[in-house]
């Protein structure tokens, strides 16, 4: 059964469960979702994804939204398959959750409001706050300082092994290192770049990307 994923193949929460279906060698079928028209707020959309927001799995009659959720549930499903991304323990698959934990809560709300001051509000017209932006930018500074931290003592977020922790970061991270404003937060820490390299180098995020935009 192919597995349908239902996003845009540009947008950051789909980008992450495709990379994961991709290291589990999953075979699935993008379904587009037009954003830019408001498709996901309409009511045949809703009754997929009730909040109106990307992605959604359909995986034979199992249905599945909230992409964190979705890679906890294929990482498990495969574990068998392909590397594994949770963790063989329990005090490893709880720091995997500790880090997923912080990409939510720490990260990625700063990633998405930079981007929608800087992309979304301006591909509509309309100035975007830089004000906002540049406190967004100081903030991942504190966190970039402890991601740091623990990539001196680790290869990955999690320990010396790639999972689920380093992989949601993937698709904020590039935002980033292609804003060149941005970038420093990434290149002037010695870790957090080799991480990125080492996690951006990956064959799965490699098929993707040329999945998205070539």
């Amino acid at each position: 059964m192919v597995v349908k994923v239902y996003g845009p193949v540009t947008a950051g929460c789909p980008q992450r469960v495709m990379t994961c279906l991709l290291e589990k060698d999953v075979e699935f079928e993008i379904i587009h979702v037009n954003i830019d028209n408001g498709e996901h707020k309409r009511p045949e959309f809703l009754l997929r994804q009730p909040f109106g927001q990307v992605p959604v799995i359909e995986d034979d009659d199992f249905k599945l939204f909230e992409s964190r959720a979705i890679l906890r549930y294929y990482a498990a499903k495969y574990a068998d398959r392909g590397p594994n991304l949770l963790g063989t323990t329990l005090e490893e698959r709880a720091r995997v959750d500790q880090w997923l934990e912080v990409e939510a809560h720490n990260f990625n709300d700063l990633i998405y409001t930079m981007v929608l001051q800087l992309i979304v509000i301006p591909s509509m017209g309309q100035p975007g706050d830089l004000t906002l932006v540049h406190s967004c930018e100081q903030k991942l500074e504190a966190v970039f300082d402890v991601y740091e931290k623990q990539l001196s003592k680790s290869k990955y977020l999690a320990g010396d092994w790639f999972s689920l922790a380093d992989l949601s970061h993937m698709p904020a991270l590039r935002f980033l290192m292609e804003d060149a404003k941005l970038v420093h937060l990434v290149k002037e820490r010695k870790h957090v770049n080799a991480w990125w390299e080492e996690i951006s180098g990956r064959l799965s995020w490699k098929k993707l990307m040329k999945l998205a935009y070539y």
